[in-house]
């Protein structure tokens, strides 16, 4: 199993110190087996996180044998670190340990010198100050998270989800993390001026709506030519309060879900084929290979080609 590490330092945000938790507690493989072993560890037995303690049941020695380390934002950010903090945290990066900070957690790895010279993100209102901070490291305040192979960085509290999942896919592949998607119940669409590989996951829908079982259709049958008009018929609805449906129950519009979905899907394929671009295109729904390649660049950031190198060469 792969050992996660998640460090509770004084005053922790307690949203970022569950969602790993949450997240990677929730991956399985295809067999049904849990992929992480999940540790909470600390320098002493209680630590203070707001309007309430928590007992950690791990010290610091934990950090020398995981496999990752997740560092969750503090309250107060941290210029100095306490001393066996620090040499925990710089122990494990010698010995080659995958460390990853969410939101202001950044302030923690910088104060170690592990983002020197390093491109990291954090928490928009807090970027300023970490790039005044600490001029070594590249701040870049316009991304959900940034991947450095060994070190990674998130941006804000819910950008803590996608890197999780991205980590996961790392590990054991776009099926698993999809798997671990869909128990957290991401949010709905994650659009913006972000150029990073993530799982470009569906908005979804509240289980038990009317759009369930027309998206589950969708997924499953994206290849075909769909219309609106021919969505609007399987669900039994008008054009119109079809869009006010999607509107309403996933935060975006029947052809902009259906082209995600079709990405979803070239993802996969890309990942685990070695069909050419041309037969992707077809068998996920996009009109021509040059249609494929402008849509996915748009969602992804990136090239089909490049994706595909990226991923199976992992």
């Amino acid at each position: 199993m792969h050992s996660v590490a998640v460090l509770a330092l004084d005053g922790v945000i307690p949203f970022d110190l569950s969602a790993p938790i949450d997240t990677f507690g929730r991956a399985r493989l295809p067999d049904g087996r849990e992929p992480y072993r999940i540790k909470v560890c600390a320098a002493r037995d209680e630590v203070p996180a707001g309007l309430f303690t928590i007992s950690a049941p791990y010290g610091l020695d934990a950090l020398a044998e995981a496999d990752t380390i997740i560092v969750p934002g503090v309250a107060d950010l941290p210029r100095e670190l306490p001393p066996e903090v620090a040499e925990a945290l710089c122990d494990a990066a010698a010995n080659g340990t995958r460390i990853a900070s969410i939101c202001v957690g950044a302030f923690v790895l910088a104060a170690t010198g592990l983002l020197d010279g390093l491109r990291a993100t954090t928490h928009w209102y807090a970027a300023g100050e970490l790039a005044e901070r600490y001029p070594k490291v590249e701040v870049d305040p316009n991304v959900l998270y940034v991947d450095n192979g060994q070190f990674l960085t998130a941006a804000g509290a819910a950008a803590a989800l996608d890197m999780c999942l991205h980590m996961i896919r790392r590990d054991y592949g776009s099926a698993v993390a999809a798997h671990a998607a869909r128990m957290s119940v991401m949010p709905l669409e994650r659009e913006g001026g972000q150029a990073q590989f993530i799982v470009h996951d569906l908005p979804p829908a509240p289980a038990g709506t009317a759009l369930e079982p027309l998206l589950a259709w969708l997924e499953d049958n994206c290849g075909q030519d769909l219309t609106l008009a021919r969505m609007a018929a399987r669900a039994g609805m008008s054009t119109r309060t079809l869009n006010r449906r999607f509107r309403e129950q996933t935060g975006t519009t029947p052809m902009r879900w259906l082209h995600r979905a079709r990405v979803r899907r070239a993802q996969y394929l890309l990942e685990t084929t070695t069909y050419p671009v041309e037969r992707i295109a077809a068998q996920t729904g996009f009109g021509s290979p040059t249609a494929f390649r402008e849509q996915f660049r748009r969602v992804v950031g990136t090239s089909p080609q490049a994706y595909r190198r990226a991923f199976r060469e992992k």
